[in-house]
């Protein structure tokens, strides 16, 4: 039998052989991934691992702390608007500016987690979406940040290596991806990730225990609106122009929904519930093109509704699939996944 004599084993990332393989499976995959298909789904590949930094930060908070937001979005303008006007304004190169940009998010993430320590369920939720909301307001209005009208990314130069295609930034994005996931995963194995789990679990028995709550309610906002941070920087230089109007409620509620469909608590869940969903975003903003549906959808809404509502269907669809995950599999994908693998281990039995 296999003992752990220390807590900080399970931080080692290869734990067996098998692990060994494929972990050198999936990065041969991702390194040969742009030669193999067509630009459109480089371009995807990008907006999933985005999306996959956003729900693994944000695990932290509701999966592992307990804790809801629902202005995530802020946090995402906050690093994309951060890197580009450090970089257009104080000619930061891309690196630090993407690191400020989200140490300024968490330091944000820091102030929004001290209502925290009095807040929960609901009203918690209020104060995450009142935050989310002003966030864009204040940056339409300051011209700084170039008001309604946006900002376009610079250029993005590191060192001599110029990235002016989506196949030279898929690297760079999906290094910055590996490495921000193992960070999260070694943190959730470490006290740190202890600690938030027993503040989910029994906020008042944590605190009898040692557990400070004001240090790791805080912490985990901190962390969580970093890793968002990190992921709106580089959504910027993904879509080359921001403007407040794309970080809405709306995208807060994707975010949210990405980590309840792929499982609360889980590392795996976040990336499999954040390449789903944005896989599903993408594919449904052009839903009037698919033969019959489209048509369909078409003539229903203007029978009974207006036309211009069409182009959110596919918030409709994951209100739908996170009603149905709530009813029949609260732990998502995830809860999926353990009840396949435990029934081939013991098939036929």
């Amino acid at each position: 039998m296999d003992m752990k004599r220390d807590y900080y084993e399970d931080i080692r990332f290869f734990t067996s052989g098998v692990t060994v393989f494929w972990f050198v499976v999936l990065i041969v995959f991702l390194s040969a991934f742009p030669f193999l298909v067509k630009n459109y789904y480089v371009y995807v590949a990008n907006y999933m691992a985005i999306n996959v930094i956003v729900a693994v930060g944000l695990n932290i908070l509701v999966g592992y702390t307990g804790q809801i937001s629902l202005g995530h979005a802020g946090f995402f303008a906050i690093g994309a608007y951060g890197t580009v006007t450090l970089m257009t304004s104080a000619h930061v190169p891309f690196l630090p500016a993407l690191f400020l940009a989200a140490g300024t998010a968490a330091f944000f993430g820091f102030l929004l987690g001290l209502p925290a320590l009095r807040l929960e369920g609901p009203y918690l939720a209020i104060v995450t979406l009142g935050f989310g909301l002003t966030v864009t307001q204040v940056i339409g209005k300051l011209d700084f940040f170039g008001g309604r009208q946006g900002l376009h990314a610079p250029d993005l130069v590191i060192g001599s290596w110029n990235l002016d295609t989506d196949r030279e930034f898929y690297y760079l994005v999906m290094v910055i991806t590996v490495v921000m996931v193992v960070a999260v995963r070694n943190i959730i194995k470490t006290r740190v990730g202890r600690a938030f789990i027993a503040i989910r679990d029994a906020d008042i028995a944590a605190e009898a225990m040692g557990v400070n709550l004001v240090v790791f309610k805080t912490l985990a906002f901190a962390l969580s609106a970093f890793c968002t941070g990190i992921a709106g920087g580089l959504y910027a230089f993904v879509l080359r122009f921001i403007e407040p109007e794309i970080f809405t409620l709306l995208m807060s509620i994707m975010f949210l929904a990405m980590v309840v469909v792929g499982g609360l608590g889980s590392i795996m869940g976040s990336i499999t519930g954040a390449c789903l969903l944005s896989w599903m975003d993408l594919q449904l903003r052009n839903i009037l093109s698919f033969p019959h549906v489209g048509t369909w959808l078409e003539s229903l809404s203007r029978m009974y509704f207006s036309i211009t509502g069409v182009s959110n269907i596919q918030f409709i669809l994951f209100g739908g699939i996170m009603i149905a995950i709530m009813l029949f599999e609260p732990l998502g994908i995830f809860g999926i996944w353990i009840r396949t693998k435990k029934y081939w281990k013991t098939w036929p039995f």
